[in-house]
C-alpha cells in the first residue's frame, strides 16, 4: 500500500551504525523526498551524539520506541547481521517500511519469514544492495543483453578488502559474521544478475578465522545452461583489496573494476570482434540511486530489482556455500 507522499518520507534508524552517514543521511540531504527525522541507540549517549553530530531532530532510547514513532513512515536498519530479521520483522508489522542492509538476514528460512511479513502487511521490504540500482549495471546489463559477448560461458566476481580489527562485529559468529556474509553476500548478488539466473553450487573452500567464522571463500558454481561461475571473497587474505567481476562469453569478454563502489572509481573493458574499447558512466553515488528507488516503491508501488524474492534467493545461496564447506549457515 503506498504512504501518504503529501511529505517527504520520514526515516527513523535503527543504532547508531558507521555505515548509516553515507547509505542513509547523505542521500536524504540531497533530495527533497525524504528526511531523516529520527534514530534509536541501545547506548543512549552513543545516540544523543550521533544524533547532534548528523543533525536527527528526534533520539529514542530503544529500538522498539523508534519503530513505534507515529511520526516515521520508514526504518533504515543497519543493525548486526543477526537482528536483520527480527527488527525488520518488528517494524513491518508496526506500520513501517523498511530498508534493510544486506544480506537481509541470517539464512534462507528467516528471509522467507521476512517475505511473508511484508506481503501481509504491505509494506515495502528492500535488501540495501545499493550498487544494483546505479546506472553502471544498467549499462552492464544491457551490454550483456546485447549479445555482443555471445554466448556466456563463465562469470566470476570478486570482493577483498583487509578487515584486520579482530574486534569488528563482522568477525563475531553470533552476529552473523563472516566473510561470505559481509562482502561474499555483494559478489553472489552480482554474479546471480550477470547471469540473469540462480547457480548451483559445485564446490567451497573457506579458510577460517575462528570456529565457524570464515576469513575468505571460494566457491564454483554451475548454471542450467551449462555455463560456470566462480566467487571469491575476503575480509583477511593475501589478495588484500579487489572489487571486480568478468563474463566471458564465446565472442568476447567484459571485465568490471569496482562495480560495488563505482561512484569512486570504475571501468568496463570490452573485448569483442570489434575490438577493445573502455567505457565509463555518472558517478552519482549508489546511494543516492537507491533511496530514490526505495522512495519510488514505498510512494507509488514502483517494482525494485532488490525485492524479497531476490533477497531470499540470494541468502540460498549463502547457505549451500556454507554447507559445501562443511561449515553451519548462520543463525542454524
Amino acid at each position: 500500500m503506498p504512504t501518504d507522499n503529501s511529505h517527504p518520507l520520514r526515516i527513523g534508524i535503527l543504532g547508531a551504525a558507521k555505515i548509516a552517514p553515507r547509505a542513509i543521511l547523505a542521500p536524504a540531504r540531497s533530495t527533497a523526498d525524504a528526511a531523516v527525522v529520527a534514530i534509536a541507540a541501545r547506548d543512549s549517549q552513543r545516540g544523543s551524539a550521533f544524533a547532534q553530530r548528523h543533525q536527527i531532530p528526534c533520539v529514542h532510547t530503544s529500538y522498539a520506541d523508534l519503530i513505534a514513532d507515529p511520526d516515521i513512515d520508514a526504518i533504515y536498519n543497519p543493525l548486526p547481521n543477526s537482528l536483520h530479521a527480527e527488527w525488520s520483522i518488528r517494524a513491518l508489522e508496526a506500520g513501517k517500511h523498511v530498508l534493510c542492509e544486506k544480506p537481509i538476514a541470517s539464512n534462507a528460512a528467516q528471509a522467507a519469514e521476512m517475505a511473508a511479513v511484508a506481503q501481509r502487511t504491505g509494506k515495502v521490504l528492500m535488501e540495501a544492495f545499493h550498487y544494483r540500482y546505479h546506472p553502471l549495471m544498467a549499462r552492464i546489463l544491457a551490454i550483456l543483453q546485447s549479445g555482443e559477448l555471445g554466448t556466456i560461458r563463465h562469470i566470476e566476481t570478486v570482493m577483498c578488502i583487509p578487515l584486520y580489527r579482530y574486534w569488528d562485529i563482522r568477525w563475531r559468529h553470533e552476529l552473523g559474521g563472516g566473510a561470505l556474509m559481509d562482502v561474499g553476500c555483494y559478489t553472489i548478488h552480482l554474479l546471480r544478475t550477470l547471469a540473469g539466473a540462480e547457480p548451483t553450487v559445485t564446490q567451497a573452500r573457506a579458510w577460517l578465522r575462528s570456529p565457524q567464522v570464515d576469513r575468505a571463500v571460494d566457491a564454483h558454481f554451475t548454471f542450467a545452461t551449462g555455463s560456470t561461475g566462480r566467487i571469491y571473497c575476503s575480509m583477511w587474505s593475501p589478495t588484500l583489496l579487489k572489487y571486480g567481476a568478468k563474463v566471458i562469453g564465446d565472442q568476447g569478454e567484459l571485465h568490471i573494476h569496482n562495480p560495488y563502489l563505482p561512484h569512486y572509481y570504475h571501468r568496463l573493458i570490452v573485448h569483442s570482434p570489434a575490438g577493445k574499447r573502455s567505457e565509463q558512466v555518472e558517478k552519482t553515488p549508489t546511494y543516492d540511486h537507491q533511496l530514490a528507488a526505495f522512495i519510488q516503491a514505498v510512494q507509488t508501488g514502483t517494482p525494485f530489482p532488490t525485492n524479497m524474492t531476490d533477497a531470499i534467493a540470494n541468502m540460498r545461496v549463502i547457505d549451500a556455500i556454507y554447507e559445501a564447506a562443511g561449515l553451519k549457515p548462520r543463525g542454524i
